[in-house]
């Protein structure tokens, strides 16, 4: 930019309404008053032949872009998972666009490859994890869960690298195993054939015995098994498979397992949740997102492992243009992942663990568990809904004790009214609702005025009135 005097005023006007953000941000809708294709409409069909001043653009960001954006930094969003960005991290993904480095080797930055070591060993601490585990950031746990696999190929079969997949390679996920992992099968041709859905318990959990047995049938069919992915933390209810069984069985097999706790593991940082990792230790593989449950914006993902040399065989492959002099004493992260390319995430990481500490972020993560036991407890003393799922962690699932159809247009109502936003799944047949809590500024007023929304809006539906489009 020419004029820095240009951007010191943008800057300026960018912070205060980011401030602005979230000092107001109850006021605004959850979820935008937009039909499909809106905002494409409203906007001219090619880019500017010439330049604009920063100001038009940013009121341009406040008057179309802004309106039309699901606010997945309110404190009343509470569907799928809150990905929680809270200010230090804001202000630190402004300084790391602002120097823009690629932390793909220790060379081309090293305080952004030290800096990832750092946070990282900080982290590990903090789960009570030993220093075998290496540590990686990666963006999302859809790429961490499919270099884990790759890692289990190489563990299971080294010629792959070579000689390409060997038929009969198997994974084993159960039936309420985050799709990513499946997603990560075809992308490195296992194939969906190869993948088997374990059947879940009573409290939606893998059970151990049926995946022995899975695994026993294929070993007698001639096939390797080679990754299990357990879940601590579920995305359909946050069951958390019993890991320690599961670990005897990988251990019995010498397969490869992958612990994906991407929304449950932050929670572990509390001590008396720390129960929620047992077992993890004998994990080849862990990952854990910072930016679900740690208050750190999205994408933030971190992978722990025992086996580092194995995630670097999978992937490892430089050319001679990236050869340098410090090769054999540092850490080169390009070479644990498919990326070469990478943000320097650490730097959030390092703000938001320093602002807060470890006790302030205990302080968040508790009251985060609090508030979903408020809520467990508002839906057992109801007589119009019923709990779905346990509630280890900070999602509770329930349903209003009417058919699918009818919840249904509950969640729909309540989402058009811009007051809240919930998700769904279904289980067993059952259409449920969900409500996870996460982000930083939620109170229990916003949990009580949600539920008392909710309950007034399930007695229209009971009561027959036509639905509303209240917002619209």
């Amino acid at each position: 930019m020419g004029n820095l005097d240009e951007f010191r005023r943008a800057a300026h006007a960018h912070a205060d309404w980011i401030t602005d953000y979230f000092e107001h941000v109850r006021e605004l809708r959850v979820v935008p008053k937009v039909e499909p294709g809106e905002l494409t409409a409203s906007l001219p069909h090619s880019a500017p032949e010439h330049g604009e001043p920063l100001e038009n653009i940013f009121s341009d960001f406040q008057s179309s872009i802004f309106p039309a954006l699901t606010l997945w930094n309110h404190p009343r969003f509470f569907a799928w998972f809150s990905v929680s960005s809270s200010p230090p991290s804001v202000l630190a993904d402004f300084l790391a666009a602002t120097v823009n480095v690629n932390a793909m080797l220790w060379k081309s930055s090293p305080a952004a490859t030290e800096l990832e070591e750092v946070t990282l060993n900080w982290l590990r601490q903090w789960l009570e994890l030993d220093d075998q585990h290496f540590g990686i950031i990666y963006d999302t746990a859809s790429v961490g869960v499919m270099q884990a696999i790759g890692a289990a190929r190489e563990f299971a079969d080294p010629s792959c690298r070579t000689e390409g997949m060997r038929p009969g390679l198997t994974i084993y996920v159960s039936e309420h195993t985050h799709s990513s992992s499946e997603k990560a099968a075809i992308t490195l041709g296992f194939g969906q054939n190869n993948v088997r859905k374990i059947p879940v318990d009573d409290q939606f959990r893998m059970r151990a015995d049926l995946l022995e047995e899975a695994i026993q049938a294929d070993i007698a069919a001639g096939r390797k098994p080679c990754c299990i992915v357990a879940s601590i933390g579920s995305t359909s209810t946050t069951a958390i498979d019993p890991v320690p069984e599961i670990a005897n069985i990988a251990e019995r097999y010498n397969v490869w397992l992958h612990v994906d706790a991407a929304y449950g593991g932050p929670a572990a940082v509390v001590p008396e949740m720390r129960h929620i990792l047992k077992g993890v230790e004998r994990a080849h593989s862990l990952i854990l997102n910072p930016h679900k449950w740690l208050y750190v914006s999205i994408d933030c993902s971190v992978l722990y492992t025992r086996f580092p040399e194995v995630l670097r065989r999978a992937s490892s492959l430089s050319a001679e243009y990236l050869r340098t002099a410090e090769d054999e004493h540092v850490v080169n992260y390009m070479d644990y992942g498919v990326q070469l390319g990478r943000r320097f995430r650490a730097l959030k990481l390092w703000y938001v663990f320093r602002y807060y500490g470890r006790q302030g972020i205990i302080v968040m993560l508790r009251e985060a568990l609090r508030l979903a036991q408020v809520l467990k407890s508002l839906v057992e003393e109801s007589d119009q809904f019923e709990l779905a799922a346990p509630v280890p962690l900070s999602l509770v699932c329930f349903r209003l004790r009417a058919d699918n159809a009818a919840n249904e247009r509950l969640l729909a109502e309540i989402n058009a009214s811009g007051k809240a936003f919930l998700s769904h799944t279904v289980l067993n047949g059952r259409f449920i609702l969900r409500f996870a809590i996460g982000n930083f500024q939620t109170t229990e007023q916003d949990i009580r005025e949600t539920w008392n929304l909710i309950v007034e809006t399930a007695e229209r539906i009971k009561a027959g009135e036509p639905a509303t489009v209240a917002g619209r």
